[in-house]
C-alpha cells in the first residue's frame, strides 16, 4: 500500500513506475518486461518508426501477458498522424504525447477510452498541456536521456506541483529507489525511467549502447543538436538530445561546422561516432540487469526508505 497512489489506482498496475518510451531503444521486450514487474512499460515510437514496427512490437510485449503504453513525438505528428492511427488500432493503456501542443490529438485519443500523458519542460509547456486536455503531466528535467529540456529534475518538478491540480510524474535523474521515494514525498504520483533501463538485455538498438552505458560516468553526457543534424532529424530547436559524450561530440558538438560535414562523418555502426542516448543517471548503470528486476528493486527500496521514513516521523512526534 505504501506505493500506492493515484497512477497506479488509475491505470490498474502495481506499482507507480513507467518506462520511458525511448526511441530506438525501447521496444516491445522492454516494455513487457516492465509491465511484467509491476509498472508500465512504453514504446519509443520515434518519427522514423512505422505502423508495422508499432504491430509488431506490441505484439511482443503482450506475448507474456504485459501490456503497454506508446510514446509519441508531437511535433511530427503535425507532419504525419499516421503513427497515432496505428497507435490506436491497439489500445494501449496509455499514450504519450510529448514535445509540442497535443491539443490536436488528445480528443481522438480520448474518444478511444485511453488517457493522455505529456511530458514539460517549463511553466509553459503546463500551460499547454492543461489547455490541451491531457491527463498526466510528467515534469521531464533536463537530466533526462534523450531529447529534454534545460531546467533541472528538482526545480521543475516543484513548480509544476505548485501550478497544476493534475496528477504529475517525475522524470530525468531518478535510478534507483531513493529517487522514486522522494518524488512520492514531493507529492508526484509516479515517476518515468529510462536511462536506468538502458544496460537491460531487453533493450534494442546496437550492442554498443549497452556497453557504453556501462562504462560511463553520470558526467559524461552532452546536451547536444549535433546527432539530431547528422541523422536529417529535424527536432525544433528549443529541444537537444542528452547524449553520452564520444569522438563525435568532442569534434562536432558547440563547432561551427556545415551540416554536410557532420552527415559524412556519422557512422551509426561505429560505438566511437554512434548516438546513445543517455542521462545523467549514467552513472547509476553498473551492470547489465533484467528490466523487470531493476523496477522490481527500484520499488522494494522506494517501500522500504517511505516506511523507515514514516516510523521516524511518528516516533519523533511522541
Amino acid at each position: 500500500m505504501m506505493l500506492e497512489t493515484w497512477l497506479t489506482k488509475s491505470l490498474g498496475i502495481e506499482l507507480p513506475i513507467i518506462g520511458a518510451p525511448m526511441g530506438g531503444r525501447a521496444g516491445g521486450r522492454l516494455a513487457g518486461e516492465v509491465s511484467r514487474a509491476g509498472g508500465l512499460g512504453m514504446l519509443g515510437a520515434a518519427r522514423y518508426a512505422t505502423p508495422e514496427w508499432i504491430a509488431d512490437e506490441v505484439a511482443i510485449a503482450r506475448a507474456g501477458g504485459g501490456d503497454v503504453g506508446i510514446g509519441l513525438m508531437t511535433w511530427s505528428l503535425d507532419d504525419d498522424a499516421t503513427l497515432l492511427d496505428a497507435a490506436l488500432e491497439y489500445t494501449p493503456k496509455l499514450i504519450s504525447l510529448s514535445f509540442g501542443d497535443p491539443a490536436p490529438y488528445v480528443a481522438r485519443i480520448h474518444d478511444a477510452g485511453i488517457p493522455v500523458l505529456a511530458q514539460v519542460n517549463t511553466i509553459d509547456d503546463l500551460r499547454i498541456a492543461e489547455r490541451a486536455g491531457v491527463d498526466i503531466i510528467v515534469a521531464q528535467g533536463g537530466e533526462a536521456g534523450g531529447h529534454t529540456g534545460r531546467v533541472a529534475t528538482l526545480p521543475l518538478l516543484q513548480e509544476i506541483l505548485e501550478s497544476t491540480s493534475l496528477p504529475v510524474l517525475a522524470a530525468g535523474g531518478v535510478s534507483t529507489g531513493r529517487g522514486l521515494a522522494a518524488v512520492l514525498a514531493a507529492g508526484g504520483e509516479g515517476v518515468l525511467v529510462g536511462t536506468i533501463l538502458l544496460a537491460s538485455p531487453e533493450t534494442i538498438g546496437p550492442d554498443y549502447a549497452r556497453t557504453r552505458v556501462l562504462a560511463a560516468g553520470s558526467a559524461d553526457t552532452v546536451y547536444t543538436p549535433v546527432f539530431d543534424r547528422a541523422r536529417h532529424q529535424p527536432w525544433p530547436e528549443r529541444w537537444f538530445g542528452r547524449a553520452l559524450t564520444n569522438d563525435f561530440t568532442d569534434k562536432f558538438h558547440g563547432g561551427g561546422v556545415d551540416d554536410d560535414v557532420i552527415v559524412d562523418a556519422y557512422d551509426p555502426a561505429d560505438p566511437n561516432v554512434g548516438v546513445v542516448y543517455a542521462g545523467q543517471a549514467a552513472g547509476m548503470v553498473t551492470s547489465e540487469r533484467a528490466a523487470g528486476d531493476v523496477i522490481r528493486a527500484m520499488a522494494a527500496q522506494a517501500e522500504q526508505l517511505l516506511s523507515a521514513a514514516g516510523a521516524k516521523v511518528r516516533n519523533n512526534g511522541r
